[in-house]
């Protein structure tokens, strides 16, 4: 089913709900091809199959609507409220209605917001927020995933 088309098919799948499903999946199994970078590496990254035990956590996303970078927003819990936007998350879980609850990761000395793309956003030292926004899986239409990353310590 493409971006733009609206009609439900009975056996259609979601390949972007397919694969955060599976990033999902393998962060939970942490917590307790040929690419050399991609969603099916960073994925055996983030299991250790492909390297020795490690403290990765996180598959960062960055997904996209109708052809463009989707950036989330959200205000921390402090007295100025203040807002923080990004494009790039970490996928806390998805429910059977394929949607999602988003955590927004950002580079906590990056302090400048609004950037106009993500190639412009810093990306080297990912890190969780807290901030969760929850968005509808259907909406989108690619995923790209960097390597996995430990974002949560």
């Amino acid at each position: 089913m493409s971006c733009r088309d609206k009609r439900r098919i009975e056996d259609d799948t979601n390949c972007v709900a397919d694969i955060l499903r599976q990033i999902v999946d393998a962060q939970d199994d942490i917590v307790d091809d040929d690419c050399d970078i991609g969603c099916e590496q960073s994925i055996q990254d983030l299991r250790g199959d492909t390297t020795a035990p490690n403290s990765l956590d996180t598959v960062p996303v960055l997904l996209y609507c109708e052809c463009k970078p989707f950036r989330g927003f959200g205000a921390r819990n402090d007295q100025q409220r203040t807002v923080l936007d990004s494009f790039f998350f970490r996928v806390n879980s998805i429910d059977d209605n394929n949607c999602a609850t988003l955590e927004i990761l950002r580079d906590p000395s990056d302090t400048h917001t609004g950037y106009p793309d993500p190639t412009k956003q810093k990306t080297a030292n990912l890190r969780a927020t807290g901030i969760c926004i929850t968005v509808d899986l259907e909406c989108f239409c690619h995923v790209t995933c960097l390597p996995a990353i430990n974002a949560l310590s």
